[in-house]
């Protein structure tokens, strides 16, 4: 939480659904758009458009990681790995 300084907004899922979670993003400058959990006496608001459309960024990593050397992190230097993970990404997203 402490990364996001800079951030407007800091989107999540249910799991991250906590006030004092909540306290600390808007302590920071930041929105959290993170939707409520089910089980919650009052409902929260949150940006629903924002949050619906953070399965593309989740769909985008997943993708990368059905590379071998992307997921299980083969690479002990940060550059190496890096360059590992650009390689997956021109492979998986070429036009």
């Amino acid at each position: 939480i402490d990364e996001a300084a800079g951030m407007k907004r800091l989107t999540a899922d249910e799991g991250y659904d906590a006030n004092r979670l909540r306290a600390r993003i808007r302590a920071q400058g930041a929105i959290p758009v993170i939707p409520g959990r089910r089980n919650r006496q009052r409902p929260i608001q949150y940006d629903e458009r924002r949050c619906k459309d953070r399965w593309r960024i989740e769909a985008r990593v997943r993708r990368l990681k059905d590379f071998r050397r992307v997921a299980t992190r083969y690479d002990k230097r940060a550059r190496n790995f890096l360059s590992a993970v650009h390689l997956a990404a021109a492979v998986a997203f070429w036009p």
